[in-house]
């Protein structure tokens, strides 16, 4: 089997980037280096399709290893024949494969294998044969008191049990029911106890065609059937299978072929049904949970992406009420000024000191931005909060925070040694802090799973979610960049070619030698190799070195090239510094890109990024997002109006909507029908997690805490 080729149809790429890019993965290449720095081996892929090309591969080889394997294992039974072969070698899926094995996969005690024990073989393979006469004198030949065969009834029955696991074995058969049930079959639910109220209440009496149904649902169907509250089924009229079967296997008219038709309904009913039933069904799930795996891992990159608030002095709030809300001032790197703990939801003197307490942090520290936490009392943390700005001359504003994984990072190793000196109910407020100052940053801290941007997390096959998640985290860091002299291990070892190992190795060389004074340095810390260099210095920055190119995203392997650039049209190193190459883009293109691409030994799409990256040095790819939505005041849900406009964020998007952030302690739904004027597919089509976006208030039920949004016409 030809992957390349398989990959290229698969992806609409040309074959030679395909193999080019199984080489450059088997090569021990990390696919953040693959897409930035090998774009003319592929195409210009980017890093979420060459990470997609590589699970792909990954599925192919064990595809082949798997075919390998079912091909010993029938050679060592002696029952490989040319047409098992060639339906092993065309099989496509490890679903095929183990449907070819099937028949000489080792058996428990059946029926059927009982039936063989006895002898009845013979007599199985002559109803079969439905050519023959006599049924009854036949089967007389197999009475056996010794076998325990007793009578010519329990003989017909016991080779009729083989008859029945012999179609239900048969991959041809198991192939055409399975493409019948997913096009014809209806999921259906029924309520466990009609008279038990839950959460699952829509599910009690439901159905659905399985060729329609939304992941989404059969996510929430499986966990309510998990919990005991419904009970599901796969639902089809039997005929409409079994009419296939026959048509298959019944070969003739007479006694004979009614015995095989008796044998396919057993098969059907007591054999074939509840199997390829739990098979459409894990399939079903399988796909619903990449649907649910895709769509966090999006939300998450969106999240990690969100543009920094930089350049402020920032006040971390982590609300709570008996034990007080949890304040941290970090300055502008993310440093840790001041730490104290307040209670603004206790009495009214309690109140008046945490306001004397904030306003006096914010004056002293000049503090400009506030994040406050999403979790417990966040709703009167926040209304504290813009009552104290109100009553201020500061410029301030804030703005609340998920507060997902705070928690179990405060707790972790890495924050002890972060922040050793602090207690871990401070550290959460920290952490809160440096959320807004610059979410990558703080989040690649935290386990994904933990982060909370997705649907069903807890219900996804965990390994898979973890691989996904990571793979997003790794790209967006790689993506954005790392200062070598200021990024956490945490942070460095999301980086392209540095472990964890790595990572503390190049903070304990900081640490005892000071900041580094190139990329170069890089090469002197211990365990980082030439191909962990390769991998890692594009993406690292030395603001510090003498060099400006160490501080953008050009590899070190194309800093001639660059050199030849600049010369070329008539620029030098120093105008990278000062930042007077504002023209460069358009002087190189009067000089003809493929002209210079060729002086200077690279592709046109290398030299076409090298040009980005000097005519803005240091340049961070979040900065050209729109800002987050900063607040000054605070809204109460009772405040809220039908056909009110307001602004929001955009929290979570889900499949059936968007919630958002409209300033009150409930998130607003949008569902997917409000989203637009337009028919969508997906919210995701239209929104991203961390959008700003403009939404009319549809209905408000305070007591419930929910909110319906629109955004109609409106954005």
């Amino acid at each position: 089997m030809d992957h390349s080729q398989i990959i290229a149809g698969e992806f609409s790429i040309k074959q030679e980037y395909a193999q080019n890019i199984i080489n450059l993965l088997d090569e021990g290449n990390t696919i953040p280096f693959i897409a930035r720095y090998r774009k003319e081996m592929h195409g210009t892929l980017d890093d979420q399709t060459i990470r997609a090309i590589s699970e792909r591969l990954e599925y192919l080889r064990g595809l082949d290893k798997r075919r390998e394997e079912v091909y010993a294992l029938i050679e060592g039974q002696e029952k490989m024949t040319d047409e098992i072969a060639a339906s092993l070698a065309k099989a496509e899926t490890l679903a095929e494969l183990e449907d070819i094995y099937r028949p000489f996969r080792p058996k428990r005690k059946t029926r059927a294998s009982v039936a063989k024990e006895k002898g009845l073989e013979p007599l199985a393979d002559f109803i079969f044969a439905q050519s023959g006469s006599d049924l009854e004198q036949e089967a007389e030949k197999y009475i056996s008191e010794e076998k325990g065969v007793e009578n010519t009834e329990a003989a017909i029955q016991g080779a009729m049990d083989i008859i029945a696991e012999s179609i239900s074995d048969d991959p041809e058969i198991r192939k055409r029911l399975k493409n019948i049930i997913r096009l014809n079959a209806v999921l259906r639910t029924k309520a466990s106890d009609p008279d038990t109220d839950s959460v699952y209440r829509n599910y009690y009496d439901y159905s659905e065609p399985v060729s329609k149904i939304a992941g989404h649902r059969l996510l929430a169907i499986n966990r309510g059937e998990r919990e005991g509250f419904i009970k599901v089924t796969v639902d089809i009229p039997p005929e409409k299978c079994t009419n296939i079967m026959e048509r298959l296997k019944v070969t003739g008219s007479g006694e004979l072929s009614d015995k095989v038709r008796e044998a396919i309904a057993d098969s059907y009913t007591r054999l074939i049904f509840p199997s390829v039933e739990n098979e459409i069904r894990n399939e079903m799930t399988e796909k619903a949970d990449e649907q649910a795996i895709a769509l966090f891992a999006l939300n998450l990159r969106n999240l990690l992406m969100q543009p920094p608030v930089k350049g402020f002095t920032a006040i971390g709030l982590d609300p709570g009420y008996r034990t007080g809300c949890k304040l941290a001032v970090v300055d502008k790197t993310g440093r840790v000024l001041d730490t104290t703990v307040i209670y603004p939801t206790h009495s009214k003197a309690q109140i008046e000191k945490s306001k004397a307490v904030l306003k006096n942090m914010i004056h002293k520290y000049q503090a400009g931005i506030i994040a406050i936490g999403n979790g417990t009392a966040s709703k009167e943390t926040e209304m504290f909060t813009a009552e104290c700005i109100s009553e201020i001359s500061d410029k301030v504003s804030y703005m609340v925070v998920s507060e997902a994984g705070a928690s179990v990072y405060s707790a972790s190793k890495l924050a002890a040694a972060e922040m050793p000196e602090l207690d871990l109910t401070l550290r959460s407020a920290v952490s809160i802090a440096r959320r807004l100052q610059d979410p990558l940053a703080e989040l690649v801290k935290i386990e994904p799973k933990a982060i909370g941007v997705g649907q069903y997390q807890h219900d996804m096959p965990q390994k898979r979610l973890g691989e996904a998640l990571d793979g997003v985290v790794e790209d967006c860091v790689n993506t954005v960049g790392a200062d070598l002299n200021t990024a956490s291990p945490a942070l460095l070892s999301r980086v392209a070619g540095i472990t964890k190992t790595v990572s503390g190795n190049i903070v304990a060389y900081r640490e005892e030698n000071g900041a580094f004074r190139s990329r170069a340095e890089l090469k002197k810390v211990p365990k980082l190799g030439p191909k962990a260099f390769e991998q890692c210095a594009g993406f690292l920055r030395v603001a510090e070195s003498s060099d400006p190119l160490d501080n953008t995203a050009v590899h070190p392997e194309s800093y001639g090239a660059a050199k030849k650039l600049l010369e070329l049209c008539g620029y030098s190193k120093d105008d990278i510094r000062e930042g007077r190459l504002g023209s460069l883009e358009e002087k190189a293109k009067a000089e003809g890109l493929e002209k210079i691409a060729e002086q200077a030994g690279v592709g046109v799409p290398t030299l076409t990024d090298i040009i980005k990256e000097l005519t803005k040095p240091g340049r961070d790819p979040r900065d050209e997002l729109p800002p987050p939505l900063l607040r000054t005041d605070v809204l109460d849900i009772k405040d809220l109006k039908e056909g009110m406009e307001i602004m929001g964020t955009v929290r979570n998007v889900i499949d059936f909507g968007a919630f958002v952030d409209i300033g009150v302690h409930q998130d607003g739904l949008v569902h997917i029908s409000q989203i637009s004027e337009k028919r969508i597919k997906h919210p995701s089509d239209v929104l991203g997690v961390g959008d700003v976006v403009k939404v009319r208030i549809i209905s408000v039920d305070a007591d419930k805490g929910r909110i319906s949004l629109s955004m109609k016409g409106l954005n």
